[in-house]
């Protein structure tokens, strides 16, 4: 981080320092029969009667939508880059799942991976037992198991499903998530899902846990070969003014887009004067992109899968498990649509085309790159629409999160603390109206998401997310009412910082 100096980060070209999975976040063992947490009869159970009090008030339409996923090893084609790596089904992103409120999602996962797994379901405010953290909610899918997600699609939006295993969410498992809404006010002709990406599994024999294990040996080891200190060395001018300076821990081979990296772009095709609703996903695990259409302006409707009053933007900044939902109308050519690794140096990069012309390469930076920002570590012009605002109740109970931790040695927490899964940061009750503060105590960015429920950033109108942006120094006040029983954990979700332990569970009181 920028309190220590420049830290050497990854990059294609270094061998695979031996593969050792490092398997889940927790380090203390199961904490108890059937995946339950804390083991305190004090606190609500994953599969308490609470929480099946609160499944049975939720909608349902009477559709089953069923969703047979293998989490399988093999090659994966990029574009002409092929990788041996981990996906579903050999697909970068898996399959898309479209839902309609009230389906109930019955997902068949079957682990063919050599490793224990789990799936995610992010951004969703489902029963608790179904959210797939380790040890917290589930035990995990054992190699050669399977394990049957049942729960309810609730509200509308746009989200995105990936393993809550260790680092897993950085090899190539994560697939786009979305629920329509049937009451939608804006009108639109094309619906596209766009999902942003840093990779690095099996590039040059890599994983994420051998990257992971270099991190946590230090990057002044001793004994380390000159060729891989330079490897794992980002530029010395690598700074990010929009995230408060460093831009990550990472430097990566390959940044995607649809699972393609910028010498085989995807193409998405339509008509000129047709109006694209685009949905924008960054399922990274270390990298912020920063996203301009060229030759267009975007119109913000939704982050996070819940609607904003409208907002005007030349660029859009995400951190690692935002979504933003814009609208485009569509102008005639070809137009490049540029993901930004923020202060990485690369890029991800796609085309639009809407009649002939000549592509744009994938080194082009079009000029809205430079234009008016929406995102980030500012989100003072996003504003929900009044129909989810929350009212003017104050909030019943305060919880402040510290976030803390450094680069060398590579530890990272929530109140300087170690993760137990099965000791709770905080008790919630439900029925209250709760605040929680991210404070950054330290010298790097954090996207910070908390499972199984949204809040409000800033105040009671402001934009409703479940992942929020905290740069260094910042403090981040968020609101949400506690009507989701069971034990929700809230982290980082830069991958390496959370397993390296920012991450905390807040459990509901019986």
């Amino acid at each position: 981080m920028a309190a220590v100096g420049r830290r050497p980060l990854l990059k294609a070209g270094l061998s695979a320092a031996g593969f050792s999975f490092l398997a889940g976040c927790a380090q203390s063992g199961k904490p108890g029969e059937g995946g339950a947490s804390p083991s305190a009869t004090n606190y609500v159970q994953p599969d308490g009667p609470q929480v099946q009090r609160a499944d049975q008030a939720r909608y349902r339409n009477g559709k089953f939508y069923r969703f047979p996923m293998a989490a399988t090893v093999g090659p994966v084609d990029l574009g002409g880059v092929v990788v041996n790596a981990w996906s579903y089904e050999g697909r970068v992103p898996g399959r898309e799942m479209r839902l309609q409120p009230g389906d109930t999602v019955r997902a068949d996962v079957s682990n063919r991976l050599p490793a224990p797994t789990t799936v995610h379901w992010h951004g969703l405010d489902i029963r608790n037992n179904m959210d797939g953290v380790p040890y917290v909610t589930q035990d995990p899918i054992g190699m050669g198991n399977s394990f049957l997600y049942e729960y309810v699609a609730s509200t509308p939006g746009t989200y995105y499903y990936h393993p809550h295993d260790g680092l897993q969410f950085d090899h190539g498992l994560y697939g786009p998530l979305i629920i329509e809404d049937p009451d939608e006010p804006r009108s639109y002709d094309e619906d596209w899902t766009v999902v942003f990406d840093d990779w690095i599994d099996g590039v040059n024999g890599l994983t994420p846990e051998s990257v992971y294990a270099q991190l946590k040996r230090g990057m002044a080891a001793k004994g380390e070969p000159q060729a891989l200190m330079e490897a794992v060395t980002l530029p010395s001018d690598a700074n990010s003014r929009l995230l408060g300076g460093d831009p990550g821990d990472l430097n990566y081979p390959y940044y995607l887009i649809n699972g393609r990296v910028p010498s085989a772009p995807v193409v998405f095709s339509s008509k000129p004067g047709r109006r694209a609703r685009i949905r924008l996903i960054n399922a990274g695990a270390d990298t912020a992109f920063l996203v301009a259409l060229g030759g267009h302006r975007m119109t913000v409707t939704h982050t996070d899968g819940s609607p904003v009053e409208p907002v005007e933007a030349d660029r859009i900044l995400l951190g690692m498990g935002e979504r933003y939902d814009v609208l485009v109308t569509l102008k005639d050519g070809v137009f490049p649509l540029v993901a930004l690794a923020e202060g990485k140096g690369a890029s991800a990069f796609s085309l639009v085309r809407t009649g002939a012309g000549e592509a744009p390469k994938p080194s082009v930076r079009p000029a809205e790159l430079d234009g008016k920002l929406v995102g980030g570590g500012n989100l003072s012009d996003l504003r929900s629409t009044p129909a989810v605002r929350l009212d003017d109740q104050k909030a019943d109970q305060t919880i402040r999160l510290s976030l803390t931790g450094q680069m060398d040695p590579y530890v990272w927490a929530l109140d300087g603390k170690k993760y137990d899964p099965r000791v709770p940061l905080a008790g919630l009750t439900e029925g209250r109206r709760v605040s929680i503060s991210y404070t950054n105590k330290t010298g790097m960015w954090h996207p910070m998401h908390f499972h199984g429920h949204s809040f409000f950033v800033g105040d009671l109108s402001g934009p409703r997310k479940d992942t929020v942006i905290v740069l260094p120094g910042q403090t981040v006040n968020c609101y949400f009412d506690a009507d989701n029983p069971g034990h929700w954990v809230t982290h980082c979700h830069n991958a390496y910082h959370e397993r390296a332990g920012m991450i905390g569970v807040l459990a509901y009181r019986v």
